[in-house]
């Protein structure tokens, strides 16, 4: 290992411009020699800049006059633009340090709104809203590539599948490691001829998580999620309920078929 190893800190730095020009010219020179550095504070950009881009408009919508009054009047555990509010504050203050920093916004809530169960459910869809934009790197490992599932599964413990939606006009773009509260986490992308992608989460759920069938819709996006045979997923797409829902009926088919044969 390098002893004079640049760490995040300053590779995050150099991203957002704030270095002095001896130490921008030292940490370029370190990104030359080693390109897979290099290619992390690319992927931090491509995050942060797909962030920016989804959350964005929101700094622009007015918030009405009765919101306010009910939103100032309630305890800040149980105002819902908490977390949004938290997620602004970090990317508008170029605090995006690759992937795993983009849950760190739960630190700054609350206790009880923190903790929620339904948590990994918002990670899912910001997960989603981060990487289906991507055109030139959606994900880390392709669908063409073998170790996809080996890889995912000794990372997350779990027993990934890689779903066969062809029936339903999706194909499988690839997959993704990512960070959950409380370990690794998986994102496995598809993406029909139109170039409509869905997403599905995959995580260790917390003891007493409902395991059955549930929809949400936030920020334009509609989910599904439930939880099987110790796994939870999460499917992510802005597809209309109806065809998302389907999807998700398929998933759940090929995953208890498997689990019931063993394979």
């Amino acid at each position: 290992m390098d002893a004079d190893r640049i760490d995040d800190g300053l590779l995050s730095a150099w991203l957002d411009d704030e270095l002095d020009p001896a130490q921008r010219a030292h940490v370029e020179q370190w990104l030359r020699e080693h390109p897979e550095d290099a290619e992390r504070v690319r992927q931090w950009g491509a995050d942060r800049d797909a962030l920016r881009a989804h959350f964005d408009p929101v700094l622009n919508e007015p918030v009405p006059a009765s919101m306010q009054r009910r939103l100032l009047t309630r305890p800040l555990s149980q105002r819902p633009w908490a977390r949004a509010a938290a997620v602004l504050l970090l990317v508008g203050g170029g605090a995006v340090l690759g992937a795993g920093a983009m849950w760190r916004w739960q630190d700054l809530l609350p206790g009880p709104l923190a903790q929620s169960p339904r948590q990994w459910v918002h990670r899912a869809a910001v997960a989603h809203a981060v990487y289906a934009p991507e055109q030139r790197h959606p994900v880390e490992v392709g669908a063409n590539e073998e170790h996809l599932v080996r890889w995912l599964t000794k990372r997350t413990e779990l027993p990934v599948k890689l779903f066969d939606l062809q029936a339903q006009g999706f194909n499988l773009v690839g997959g993704r490691l990512l960070p959950d509260a409380s370990g690794p986490s998986a994102q496995l992308m598809y993406e029909d001829g139109e170039k409509h992608r869905v997403t599905v989460y995959l995580r260790k759920p917390e003891a007493g998580t409902p395991a059955a069938f549930r929809f949400e819709h936030q920020g334009g996006l509609n989910l599904f999620y439930w939880v099987e045979s110790g796994c939870g997923y999460a499917l992510v797409g802005d597809l209309p309920r109806d065809k998302l829902l389907a999807l998700a009926m398929e998933i759940h088919r090929q995953q208890t078929t498997q689990a019931g044969t063993g394979g």
